[in-house]
């Protein structure tokens, strides 16, 4: 087969898992560099890669409005047409990185000659494909991933680097003169839309003092405009005069991602801040119960996640029992994360200026990173 001129990454979503399926797309530009590879992506997740230079386009996947196609002739011609251009734009090779049925569907519609994905895809997604590789169910995501392009031969290239969209890089920039940020902070993600994943409010107004006493100049908590009830009780009362920035609800995604790439540390439950950090080489701390870091955390920061001890009745307790997952996440207690804070300030020590520009930085995960994280390196194989 003649290298494919045009080719189609699939990863609709979530936020996190399109953050940390960049080294897909990386790895595909190193074997193809002249390839066109394009992206099919939830379009609210877009600017999360499209300021990424491997990448020539996005193709967004508008999931709220076609969701509704079933209910409106009008949306259902508009659907039926955004799968046309799927097959119109003639992919010689495409890769299903997230395994499900609608995924499947969209990977099917390209008509492509060579289609790749999981044999075990869910949903019968496995249908859309040509080629089925079997992949151990038990791979960190980033390493399942990665594991279709090796078995097509592909080299892997183990790079996650993220990349701000300059609207988010210029709003960061009036922030910054606005609230006087001349120092470093740190960011906070105390949400998730599952409440099994919570670490308990409460605590994390608890950790507030201890980030401004080890020299954090402010602490900035984000979330999504659904989220801002589940902050309520993580301001601690009494905290400094503008020492705590509540943007939950207020910035954009590429908002969100200038915040975290020019933070000094993120903290955050099992949600996508944590994989953005990683995508911008940031110290962070992951809060972890009913999910398994080994499969779903943040790549190659095993060392900086907290998880809760678990017990043989806790096997299989899914994140999506709420009662059960906060009864997990409340065995995390403060002075764990404070720990494991100073074990990580200990590795890599707090920058004193006004925090870092990542964007002229060289590529995270090479041989001279922003921040070197012991084992973070993951050679290929």
């Amino acid at each position: 087969m003649d290298d494919p001129r045009r080719i189609l990454l699939v990863r609709p979503s979530a936020l996190g898992d399109v953050c940390r399926s960049v080294p897909v797309l990386t790895s595909l530009k190193a074997r193809f560099p002249e390839a066109r590879i394009d992206w099919v992506v939830q379009d609210t997740f877009a600017p999360a890669v499209a300021a990424h230079p491997d990448l020539t386009s996005v193709v967004p996947f508008p999931r709220s409005r076609f969701g509704r196609a079933w209910r409106s002739p009008q949306t259902m011609r508009e659907f039926v047409a955004w799968t046309r251009t799927l097959r119109d734009a003639a992919y010689d090779l495409v890769f299903d990185c997230q395994g499900l049925g609608r995924s499947g569907f969209m990977t099917r519609a390209t008509a492509a000659p060579r289609r790749v994905g999981f044999r075990d895809a869910r949903e019968l997604g496995w249908l859309g494909y040509t080629v089925r590789h079997d992949v151990p169910a038990g791979l960190h995501a980033v390493d399942r991933m990665l594991a279709l392009l090796g078995a097509e031969g592909i080299p892997v290239v183990r790079n996650m680097r993220l990349y701000v969209p300059a609207a988010g890089r210029q709003w960061f920039e009036r922030l910054q003169r606005r609230l006087g940020i001349d120092g470093p902070y740190a960011v906070l993600a105390p949400t998730a839309r599952w409440s099994g994943k919570r670490w308990p409010a409460e605590r994390w107004s608890e950790i507030v003092p201890p980030l401004l006493e080890r020299g954090f100049g402010r602490v900035i908590l984000i979330g999504a405009p659904s989220e801002r009830a589940q902050v309520e009780a993580c301001v601690p009362q009494g905290a400094p005069r503008r020492a705590v920035v509540n943007l939950v609800g207020r910035t954009s995604l590429e908002q969100t991602l200038a915040l975290v790439a020019r933070s000094e540390l993120v903290i955050g439950n099992d949600s996508a801040p944590l994989h953005m950090a990683v995508g911008f080489d940031r110290r962070l701390i992951g809060l972890f119960g009913p999910t398994d870091p080994a499969r779903v955390g943040p790549y190659g920061r095993e060392p900086w996640v907290v998880r809760a001890p678990l017990t043989d009745a806790d096997i299989g307790v899914s994140f999506k029992d709420a009662k059960a997952g906060d009864s997990i996440m409340r065995r995390i207690a403060t002075a764990d994360v404070l720990s494991r804070l100073d074990r990580v300030l200990a590795e890599v020590p707090l920058n004193r200026g006004t925090g870092s520009d990542t964007e002229n930085a060289p590529g995270v995960h090479s041989t001279s990173r922003v921040i070197p994280v012991p084992g973070a390196i993951r050679d290929a194989p």
